[in-house]
């Protein structure tokens, strides 16, 4: 279950104040090009809109970095969005694994084996990997380019592993295959970022 697109916004919305920052900005992007990706390619855009716009709500509890995934399920499972609280899980990991985490590991061991457990229970389907390539498209000033947005979280953290920047590739392929055009004629082409 998830949302509606004006209870999606209200969340969002009510959740920046508590931790400011472009994290909200970015979910808006994120949103954008989850819905215009599942239109081109025959899924649910109101639904896409909605997971792209919630994967990161659970920053709403504070600067966490791996933490952010288990707050935001938790937060959603909460209010019984379990659809959106898949995707607060689902986005960050594109191979499935904690392995290839890129940030600050900064959840307690609860929180880690929860993140490992759920982890090894899935089984991704083309929402996950629909946000999962939104979260590698979106800045908070607009549509990045993939390759941009991956060199970006390398420079922050000093590491994008390679398994995880070729799924990213891949699932960009996928979708494009689906479509049947490229990403950004779909999305919009990518904005000039400082």
């Amino acid at each position: 279950m998830y949302p509606d697109r004006k209870t999606a916004e209200a969340l969002l919305t009510e959740a920046e104040p508590h931790n400011p920052g472009p994290w909200g900005d970015h979910s808006r992007t994120a949103a954008h090009c989850a819905e215009a990706i599942a239109a081109a390619c025959g899924l649910d855009a109101d639904k896409a809109y909605v997971l792209g716009l919630l994967h990161d709500i659970g920053r709403r509890y504070g600067k966490r970095h791996l933490g952010h995934v288990v707050d935001g399920c938790r937060y959603m499972l909460s209010l019984g969005y379990d659809e959106v609280a898949r995707v607060c899980l689902s986005h960050s990991f594109n191979n499935q694994s904690l392995e290839d985490y890129v940030g600050n590991r900064d959840t307690s061991p609860e929180e880690t084996a929860l993140i490992e457990n759920l982890l090894a229970t899935m089984v991704y389907d083309e929402y996950d990997r629909l946000i999962q390539l939104c979260d590698s498209l979106a800045g908070a000033d607009g549509v990045m380019d993939i390759i941009e947005r991956m060199e970006d979280v390398r420079r922050r953290y000093g590491d994008y592993p390679q398994n995880k920047w070729d799924i990213n590739l891949a699932i960009k392929a996928h979708f494009e295959a689906l479509a049947g055009r490229d990403i950004y004629d779909i999305v919009g082409q990518p904005t000039a970022h400082k």
